[in-house]
């Protein structure tokens, strides 16, 4: 069973940077496609940044390009994302999911991802 844990949020002023990290363990990570998605107060929850099991293709939101970088080490299990020139707008939970399948493809719908981590809160405020 895939389990996913995130890392690296907290609190930084506007312009800043935080790298979030998602591990998984209990399956290898190189045969899901990943989703980073945020959640914030009183808002639907929304799809970030994607990249295909390879890690070969990638796909950001309109509102994080250029500022967003997500990549993963399949050697650690693990996915990234860099998050540069932080804005309060992206103050959210972020969680990271996993759906099962392999190929330079991106999975866009959120539903079709089964498996979620428990969420870390990164907060951009001065």
């Amino acid at each position: 069973q895939l389990q996913l844990v995130e890392s690296g949020g907290g609190l930084v002023q506007p312009g800043g940077s935080l790298r979030l990290s998602c591990a998984a363990s209990g399956a290898t990570l190189d045969l899901y496609y990943i989703g980073w998605f945020r959640q914030a107060p009183g808002k639907e929850r929304e799809g970030v940044s994607y990249i295909s099991s390879s890690g070969g293709v990638t796909y950001y939101a309109d509102s994080v390009k250029g500022r967003f970088t997500i990549s993963r080490d399949n050697a650690k299990n693990t996915v990234y994302l860099q998050m540069n020139s932080l804005k309060p707008e992206d103050t959210a939970v972020y969680y990271c999911a996993a759906a099962e399948g392999t190929g330079d493809i991106l999975i866009v719908n959120m539903f079709a991802y089964d498996n979620w981590g428990q969420g870390t809160q990164v907060t951009v405020s001065s």
